[in-house]
């Protein structure tokens, strides 16, 4: 029999995992200004209201591992985490970020919903520690070097300070240089220990450092990439999503446009239908 997960509860209102739907946790890579993050934060929770799909505001304040040094980074944290601070407060919308460096974990679980650990920190045991002490649920991204059987490692260290609200996010794995490939045997290996297993169906196509001094990525590929996880039985998805991808201050080539997200999913919600009643 399948293996169910823990429900873990985000906000009042919201659990993920258990049996509950599919969630999404949706939004551009980076807070490039507090007037685009609230638009695109507003236009996702409707999208997502529309669709019956429990939704997560993600955004970066601070991206620390860019591949040049003069890419843009964010705000920063205290402006960043103030911008999504104003988005959780008005618009009645669970927001995740990352955290990078153990200073920052204090001040980020002011504000977030869930704190996220980078894919490059997933074996950073200070990071975890002082993050899974929080007592927040914590998303953490399995490294691209590393096989998803490694990620028990992890989680036993965010166990050890007592906290069991962890999601496991599969974000591709390096293949060669500049490519990375979705192995879906991740998801049900991840998913034997008992939480809830997210796919980012946008790092999953990127292609890092692809262009020298950005990444390139297939941003073509999201959907079939989402549908696999779905059909596998991923919990959630994780999506770069932005209303003009070319523009975007990051992740422009493995960002999903904004207009593309109502049809995947309805698609998604379809192909979840299909696979719980196969399993039932």
């Amino acid at each position: 029999m399948p293996i169910v997960p823990r429900e873990i509860g985000i906000t009042p209102d919201l659990c993920v995992g258990g049996f509950q739907t599919f969630f999404l946790i949706a939004g551009p890579c980076v807070i490039e200004s507090q007037e685009h993050a609230f638009f695109m934060a507003g236009e996702l929770k409707q999208i997502c209201d529309a669709a019956a799909v429990p939704f997560i505001f993600k955004a970066s304040y601070d991206k620390a591992n860019r591949s040049a040094l003069d890419s843009y980074r964010g705000p920063g944290p205290e402006e960043g985490l103030k911008i999504l601070g104003s988005i959780r407060h008005e618009l009645k919308i669970p927001v995740l970020s990352d955290v990078h460096e153990t200073w920052q974990v204090e001040k980020a679980a002011e504000v977030l919903d869930i704190i996220q650990i980078p894919a490059f920190l997933c074996r950073q045991t200070d990071l975890l520690l002082e993050a899974a002490r929080t007592g927040k649920p914590i998303n953490i991204k399995k490294g691209q070097f590393l096989a998803p059987e490694d990620m028990k490692n992890v989680v036993d260290k965010v166990l050890s300070q007592g906290n069991e609200d962890i999601i496991l996010t599969e974000r591709g794995t390096s293949f060669g240089y500049h490519n990375l490939v979705f192995d879906v045997r991740s998801v049900p290996i991840m998913k034997e220990w008992g939480f809830p297993v997210c796919v980012d169906a946008s790092h999953s196509v990127q292609r890092p450092g692809g262009r020298g001094t950005a990444s390139g990525g297939d941003a073509a590929f999201i959907p079939h990439v989402a549908q696999a996880a779905i059909a596998v039985g991923a919990d959630g998805l994780f999506l770069e999503v932005h209303d003009r991808p070319a523009k975007a201050l990051s992740d422009s080539a493995n960002s999903l446009n904004l207009i593309d997200l109502n049809g995947l999913l309805a698609t998604l919600r379809k192909l979840r239908r299909a696979v719980f009643r196969s399993r039932c």
